[in-house]
């Protein structure tokens, strides 16, 4: 009888101890209601804290105790009281909490399974938002750009929100400046983004397209940028870049009928008018290049034609570029380039004639030659004299010097060729 009694007796305490837990879980979550009221009330911050910290004594004893450790309301509580903890942190001493929250958030999903406390969890994340969004937005303002990502990173893997994605993303970007393992960190965040609707996919395909040329990925920098432009044919920056990255791949002849399309769409665009001029100064050498090599004369003038004709259109996009910007200096140092080449050609035949040629053939060569020389001259000098410091002006205005003919001021002529001369020699700026 005595030990049936004492067994009623352990039963009955052991239900009270439930019971006593059960209890301070409800005190829990009592007072981390009471909490998410008053917080957003600057007038009730002070009470919002005390009753954050009761909050987590009490889901500190639940967590302790074999009886309600493991249920998904205590986890659920420890993960929200612990990031709402974090997220209230002043003195940068929030770590322990995050790990806690982490740890808890992590736990309550899995113990969650009927979804009764799926409030408590997503409050635990957007707390936990809060907490790494400001230390990332601080690492970030500091240059700590690989805690920075680690940051955001962590609010991204709380909440799933793409801002948060966004952000790693660019932070990783600059931390692969000097790190390169993040590169790939900041590849996989921007495709991540590009596959959703995200509200700065515009600047994405940018950055992204950057990134593969900076980590000379040229194939997927040229699939990416053309992808924008495609998906949004009116922003101009990603145009532009779209050129950019085509000259730079030597895409010459792929980007001129976009850069046709888009000087035709946006006439005043200098820039796009120096682009055009520029892919065509690029096909034409390549076929005067091509010319050169060729040894039967017919096929020789027709490759010579094309490279004529390449020049030609690119003098006229430097033009209409100067119409724009008479100041343009890049402008103004390839068009005096380009209306030079068939002066150099005319010169070259010339002084290449074989020695049974006239001297009136001499002189025909010489003279038209000097009048392409002429047609550049103005072009040549403006460079100069934008930046009198830029080898490639004054490079091009000593070629002028040395090619013209002119009898009449050929010791003229001489003197300012040498003058360019020392004057290249002595800059410093090989630009």
């Amino acid at each position: 009888m005595k030990i049936k009694l004492l067994m009623i007796g352990l039963l009955g305490l052991s239900t009270i101890t439930a019971f006593a837990q059960k209890g301070v879980l409800k005190d829990a979550q009592e007072s981390y209601d009471k909490y998410t009221v008053e917080i957003s009330q600057k007038i009730l911050a002070s009470k919002a804290k005390q009753d954050l910290a009761d909050a987590k004594t009490s889901i500190d004893k639940a967590a302790a105790n074999d009886k309600t450790a493991t249920m998904p309301q205590t986890y659920a509580l420890e993960g929200a009281v612990y990031a709402a903890t974090a997220a209230m942190d002043t003195t940068g001493t929030a770590a322990a909490a995050v790990t806690t929250a982490q740890d808890a958030i992590k736990k309550a999903k899995e113990a969650d399974t009927k979804g009764d406390f799926k409030k408590l969890i997503t409050d635990a994340g957007n707390n936990l938002a809060i907490y790494f969004q400001a230390q990332g937005v601080k690492q970030y303002q500091n240059g700590k750009y690989e805690l920075a990502y680690q940051a955001f990173d962590n609010w991204n893997q709380a909440t799933g929100d793409t801002t948060a994605l966004y952000y790693s993303s660019l932070s990783a970007s600059n931390a692969g400046l000097t790190n390169p393992k993040f590169n790939a960190y900041a590849t996989a965040g921007y495709n991540k983004l590009l596959a959703t609707n995200f509200s700065q996919n515009v600047k994405i395909y940018g950055y992204l397209s950057t990134l593969y040329m900076v980590t000379k990925d040229t194939a997927d920098a040229l699939k990416i940028i053309s992808t924008g432009v495609t998906k949004f044919p009116s922003n101009s920056d990603l145009r532009n870049l779209e050129v950019k990255f085509f000259l730079m791949a030597g895409k010459d002849n792929e980007i001129l009928g976009k850069l046709e399309a888009a000087v035709t769409a946006d006439p005043k665009n200098k820039e796009l008018c120096y682009y055009a001029g520029l892919a065509y100064t690029r096909v034409g050498d390549a076929a005067d290049a091509k010319a050169k090599k060729t040894k039967e004369a017919a096929a020789k003038g027709a490759v010579a034609k094309e490279a004529a004709d390449d020049y030609a259109k690119a003098a006229g996009y430097y033009k209409k570029a100067l119409a724009i910007d008479p100041n343009y200096i890049d402008a103004n140092i390839n068009l005096g380039n380009v209306l030079m080449k068939p002066a150099i050609d005319l010169f070259n035949q010339a002084n290449n004639l074989p020695s049974n040629a006239t001297p009136k053939q001499y002189d025909d060569l010489r003279a038209q030659a000097d009048a392409q020389f002429d047609l550049a001259l103005p072009y040549l000098q403006k460079a100069v004299d934008l930046d009198p410091k830029n080898n490639a002006a004054l490079t091009n205005l000593w070629n002028y010097y040395r090619g013209k003919y002119d009898k009449a001021h050929a010791a003229d002529n001489k003197a300012k060729a040498a003058d360019l001369k020392k004057q290249i020699d002595a800059n410093p700026a090989k630009n």
